[in-house]
């Protein structure tokens, strides 16, 4: 799958030049939307299916800094899924090939109502598209 790009932008950095922390998770979530869309499950089709994925849980290692008009490619993979809790890993690198971020979220699907969705079952297309984009070991 293709690498999520980001530009840094001026209002994501601090008085140093440097991105503040939290402008990662928002890039992740940029890349996790954009891999979503790849697979062929944008969210406005998640959406009107009722479908909603709440984040669960999110971690971010930060290892290099990144600036101002950095560009940082994000690649997103799926680390686990079992038709109910959908995990991701998140490798973020500059251009240079150096590792910048490493980061995970934890996602959950559910319907309208808050009641949890068994993608497997009340989705089996949505649940192979997932499964297709898995490593092997899953």
């Amino acid at each position: 799958m293709e690498k999520y790009k980001h530009l840094v932008q001026y209002y994501e950095t601090d008085k140093m030049g440097v991105t503040h922390h939290s402008n990662y998770i928002r890039w992740m979530e940029e890349a996790r939307v954009a891999f979503l869309k790849n697979i062929g499950w944008d969210f406005s089709k998640l959406e009107s299916l009722g479908i909603i994925s709440p984040v669960v849980n999110v971690e971010c290692q930060y290892k290099l800094s990144t600036y101002f008009e950095d560009e940082v490619f994000i690649d997103v993979t799926v680390e686990e899924f079992k038709g109910v809790k959908l995990i991701l890993k998140y490798e973020m690198t500059n251009d240079a090939g150096k590792v910048v971020a490493t980061a995970k979220s934890v996602h959950c699907f559910m319907d309208e109502n808050g009641r949890p969705i068994r993608i497997e079952r009340q989705y089996p297309d949505f649940y192979k598209a997932i499964i297709d984009n898995c490593p092997s070991q899953l």
